[in-house]
């Protein structure tokens, strides 16, 4: 199969196209004929080697980036009951590990996996999962967002926050994004209740009593949002 291999860390002229053995599934994994992927600034920092977990994947050859996929199922092992052969699955695979995601097919665990929705594209499946899974973290494991509260989104309409707004609404809470005017409209049109321009308004001036923030611009933003 064909994939592209990370020759050594660096710029992107080593990252080379190479023909390599298809890989070999275990009994909990599935292997993925790839139809899309999806490239993160984690792969950009990996590849550069500005990011620990290139420490990890340094001891692979050949070393494959990639943790975005979306795909054909086609092959299932013995112990894969959720998935079948011909379905469409994409999924965030092998995070933090040895992805493996630039190349014709991937070994992936089950568990790693979701059915595509009928939908969207192979394209925009690949392009979802990082970011809608750390908006879906946020809400879900750590911050445990309710149906009661007025949540403050910061870079509503980045990778993150797009989802993050969506989501938010789809919970039930009172969304408030900050973005620049340029993307007002693609904001509210997420279902944000309120917007703020960040670039002309203070948010920490206007709003009080937040419930929860979700905050994805660190330094002086983040200090700013405590206050609120």
């Amino acid at each position: 199969m064909k994939a592209i291999v990370l020759k050594q860390f660096g710029g992107t002229e080593f990252l080379i196209e190479e023909k390599i053995e298809k890989p070999i599934i275990k009994n909990n994994e599935v292997l993925v004929k790839v139809k899309a992927i999806s490239i993160n600034p984690v792969d950009v920092k990996v590849r550069s080697r500005k990011a620990p977990l290139a420490e990890i994947l340094a001891q692979y050859d050949p070393l494959i980036l990639g943790w975005d996929i979306s795909g054909v199922a086609v092959e299932t092992g013995s112990e894969v009951a959720s998935l079948k052969i011909g379905d469409e699955v994409f999924g965030m695979v092998n995070l933090a590990g040895h992805g493996k995601a630039y190349a014709e097919y991937v070994a992936v665990p089950a568990e790693h996996l979701a059915v595509k929705p009928e939908n969207i594209t192979h394209i925009e499946a690949a392009a979802s999962t990082l970011a809608a899974l750390t908006a879906w973290q946020a809400f879900d494991s750590y911050g445990k967002l309710r149906s009661t509260d007025k949540i403050l989104i910061h870079a509503a309409a980045g990778g993150v926050g797009h989802f993050a707004v969506q989501m938010a609404k789809h919970i039930g809470a009172y969304v408030i994004a900050t973005s620049s005017e340029a993307n007002r409209d693609f904001v509210m049109g997420l279902g944000a209740d309120q917007h703020i321009d960040y670039k002309v308004d203070h948010f920490e001036d206007i709003l009080h009593d937040i419930d929860f923030v979700l905050e994805a611009v660190g330094g002086e933003n983040f200090q700013k949002s405590v206050q609120v």
